[in-house]
């Protein structure tokens, strides 16, 4: 996949995109006492800012630079590494489906084409309703129920081409059945509690 370049002079607002509401940014914020230096929290704030915006916007990526006081190439380098992070909008539901070498041989190439032929889209596009956007990952490290996909957060196991259907209009197919971490929800309060003196 090719990234498209930035010519900062030229960009216009609307290239910008959404900023990051004060919440958002307090949230980031509130990683600062777990690492050494404000730079090592970009990770959650990459993910704090997706979460917020379903996206990270080039003016996002500004807000986060300025905030952990480093250059927005930094912040661009960083999003453009991992594939998870979006420069443009998100369907409402991401499915992300498994490539590994186990998947593949257990029928992944066929649930991907018949993923693809349901729902009108390649890998990393979003469908026109904003409804479903589709990328592949390398591994989802679930070898064991292969071929397996992600929808948002939710794995789907065992995956065939028969089940796509049920599971595509199953209005429960991203809702995790166990609590998330409470390490990357947690309060502020509980962050400076882990502070050590």
């Amino acid at each position: 996949m090719s990234w498209r370049t930035i010519d900062r002079k030229t960009v216009t607002e609307e290239q910008l995109g959404p900023a990051l509401s004060e919440a958002a940014l307090e949230r980031i914020r509130a990683f600062f006492p777990r690492y050494p230096t404000r730079r090592a929290a970009i990770l959650p704030a990459l993910h704090i800012a997706q979460d917020a915006l379903g996206y990270i916007s080039l003016r996002a990526m500004r807000q986060i630079a300025d905030l952990l006081e480093i250059p927005p190439s930094a912040v661009a380098d960083v999003v453009t590494f991992y594939s998870h992070f979006w420069t443009r909008p998100r369907g409402r539901k991401t499915i992300v489906l498994c490539r590994s070498l186990t998947c593949e041989l257990m029928g992944g190439r066929q649930v991907q084409e018949a993923l693809e032929r349901r729902l009108g889209i390649g890998e990393h596009e979003t469908t026109p309703d904003g409804q479903w956007s589709f990328m592949t990952e390398e591994c989802l490290a679930a070898c064991e129920h292969a071929p397996c996909m992600l929808i948002n957060e939710k794995l789907h196991k065992r995956v065939t081409v028969e089940d796509l259907e049920r599971i595509l209009n199953d209005p429960d197919n991203d809702r995790l059945d166990v609590p998330r971490s409470t390490l990357y929800d947690a309060p502020r309060d509980s962050c400076q509690q882990q502070k050590t003196p």
